[in-house]
């Protein structure tokens, strides 16, 4: 199956994520500000949607708008999972992979209202932003494989990996609620 570059536009609104290859203490103050305020600009975009809007998809087989809100919650979960695993156990150095697919089809990625998505989003994000801040040269030092995408992340550039999946699906229900 060939992806057209539509096809490709609307997999990757922002473009796929690339690490920086330098990220300046300015840089990561502005990253963790965009996490910090992700779950305000999520709520703004899918407050009072209906039923039939939260089903609404940004492609062709992609998750819906309610799905797409679960797993943001599930992946800043993950994120902040990663990242305190790094900075406690030196053996971690392959980080922790899970079906994202399969998550988002479970019962409550598919049915949980999305106010218990919004509301577990803003705390972990709340959480993930007070440790990010809280790190020190050192610890932001520490790195992990990443086995999909094959490279190694110290923890300034999983901080922008988190970054730019918060954009990614911003910019996909924004692109559904177009659809």
């Amino acid at each position: 199956m060939t992806t057209t570059t539509d096809d490709t536009a609307l997999k990757f609104p922002i473009g796929p994520f690339t690490p920086k290859p330098t990220i300046t203490p300015a840089d990561l103050d502005a990253m963790i500000g965009t996490i910090a305020t992700a779950p305000a600009r999520y709520r703004a975009l899918t407050a009072n949607l209906s039923p039939a809007e939260l089903k609404k998809t940004y492609r062709t087989g992609s998750w819906n708008i309610q799905q797409l809100l679960a797993h943001v919650a599930d992946m800043q979960m993950l994120h902040l999972f990663r990242m305190k695993k790094a900075l406690t156990e030196p053996d971690y150095k392959e980080l922790t992979l899970v079906s994202m697919d399969g998550w988002a089809k479970t019962y409550d990625g598919v049915n949980s209202p999305i106010a218990d998505s919004l509301d577990l989003f803003e705390n972990l994000v709340k959480r993930f932003v007070f440790l990010a801040k809280s790190l020190t040269e050192e610890q932001l030092n520490v790195s992990y494989y990443h086995p999909v995408r094959k490279i190694t992340l110290d923890q300034r550039q999983a901080i922008a990996m988190s970054e730019w999946h918060v954009k990614h699906h911003l910019e996909h229900i924004k692109i559904a609620l177009k659809n």
